[in-house]
């Protein structure tokens, strides 16, 4: 993406800014994102692309030679690391070669993961979140009941 453009406001507008090779490629990521997790939330976050369903879950991003997707593949699915460690950038993100065909395949399998991961994470929270609360709730009855 050139960076002599102001800070994109939307996907669309980020879209926009990068060459027109790349833009067919970039909508097709942004559609993969959208099937996997329709009712993600589209913003612009650290001048990327970004997809928000209980917290960020995956960005993309134009660059020279390459096609960037962040964060890493999540842990536990030992085949889809293996598929993804070919792409490896130095800190574990992914870097599709610009001059290679683009896996769209793999890039829907990771995002599904990414979805998978936040909604389990999402949901572990929210159960932290009731058990603390009913702790919470229970000592200050026990507290009640001996004070009274």
């Amino acid at each position: 993406m050139k960076t002599d453009h102001p800070p994109p406001k939307s996907i669309d507008e980020y879209i926009a800014q990068c060459s027109p090779e790349v833009r067919p490629i970039l909508e097709k990521i942004r559609a993969i994102i959208r099937r996997a997790a329709p009712k993600a939330k589209e913003r612009i976050s650290y001048r990327m692309p970004a997809f928000s369903l209980e917290g960020d879950f995956v960005y993309f991003a134009a660059f020279k030679q390459h096609i960037g997707v962040f964060p890493p593949v999540p842990r536990g699915d030992a085949q889809l690391l293996k598929d993804a460690s070919v792409y490896a950038g130095p800190k574990g993100n992914l870097r599709f070669p610009l001059n290679q065909r683009i896996p769209y395949g793999l890039i829907s399998r990771i995002v599904k993961a990414q979805v998978r991961e936040n909604l389990h994470r999402a949901e572990a929270r929210r159960a932290n979140k009731t058990r603390s609360a009913a702790a919470k709730s229970s000592t200050t009855y026990s507290r009640r009941a001996k004070a009274g």
